[in-house]
């Protein structure tokens, strides 16, 4: 089968560790490769302050220096990235067009890494507020918060992790969480609850955001009783998970009941030429070192695809 002038072997949606890898490993197989990412090399892994937990940096090392080493390193063995966002997918001729906002690209096969986005709480006055007191990005914001008391709401990972770096600015962090125990890993419980600046208030839920022209509070509802209360703070930062970036896969590709992609054996999904992998992946792992990985497997499912359809 011949390749339009136009089309690329592969064509890969989402510039996050997965997206990264996989583009790597199809530009190393000599497959012509583009990215299209709609904000920042590395996904969600860019926003965040220090990744621990990736092998081969004992010491750490920063979300933003690991996507950026990433993208190089793709790059170098010939993967072009676009910086536009991937609004529809349909098949002509063989051949998938891959809608963006002013542009359609092309390609043989479809690797979908989009990831998932920063879940709303859904609260009265939050979205009004968002840039106003209200984030979702720690490493973001925090530094606009020097000297400010603030609440983050969640207890997993990303909102220990992200409370934990909001100490450098803020004098205190009120950790607000629906349970009465924490879901993140052990460690980041053990620096969370013992560090001086981090209180919690547990089996409680925000229902409501306080201010007009910038967020003065939060209304608190305790999820076993129902009492409520009012509780003042500078900013409200919200960690309550993350929904699939599926959006212009609905109606082409089989979805889960939360949205995300379902997958077979080799990162396929119910059509053929278009693979999922990371994050945006019913079942996924939600680490880099996971993510990078399955960024891999769906680079070789490609490849041997495309080696089929010749």
């Amino acid at each position: 089968m011949g390749i339009p002038p136009a089309s690329k072997d592969v064509l890969i949606i989402g510039g996050g560790g997965a997206g990264l890898t996989a583009a790597l490993y199809t530009s190393r197989a000599k497959l012509s490769t583009l990215l299209l990412e709609k904000l920042t090399p590395g996904g969600q892994i860019a926003l965040t302050d220090l990744v621990e937990n990736y092998p081969g940096f004992p010491e750490g090392v920063t979300g933003t220096d690991i996507s950026q080493r990433m993208e190089e390193q793709a790059k170098r063995y010939g993967t072009e990235v676009v910086y536009e966002e991937a609004a529809g997918i349909e098949k002509k001729n063989g051949i998938f067009q891959v809608k963006a906002l002013d542009k359609t690209f092309q390609a043989r096969a479809v690797i979908v890494a989009s990831g998932a986005s920063y879940r709303n709480l859904g609260v009265p006055k939050e979205r009004e507020l968002t840039g106003r007191g209200v984030s979702y990005c720690a490493t973001c914001d925090g530094a606009f918060f020097k000297g400010k008391e603030l609440v983050v709401v969640g207890g997993g990972d990303s909102a220990m992790q992200e409370g934990l770096f909001l100490t450098r600015f803020a004098t205190k962090i009120t950790v607000v969480h629906r349970r009465d125990k924490l879901r993140a890993s052990p460690l980041l419980q053990e620096r969370a609850l013992h560090h001086p600046q981090m209180k919690f208030i547990w089996d409680t839920v925000v229902t409501e955001v306080l201010g007009e022209k910038k967020v003065e509070g939060v209304r608190l509802k305790h999820v076993k009783n129902g009492k409520a209360q009012d509780f003042k703070t500078d900013g409200v930062f919200v960690f309550v998970g993350h929904d699939p970036n599926t959006g212009f896969l609905k109606g082409l590709v089989e979805l889960d009941g939360k949205g995300y992609v379902k997958t077979s054996e080799g990162l396929k999904t119910n059509v053929p030429g278009i693979f999922a992998c990371g994050e945006v992946r019913s079942g996924a792992v939600k680490q880099l070192v996971a993510c990078c990985g399955e960024g891999c497997e769906a680079a070789l499912a490609a490849q041997a695809y495309l080696e089929n359809q010749e």
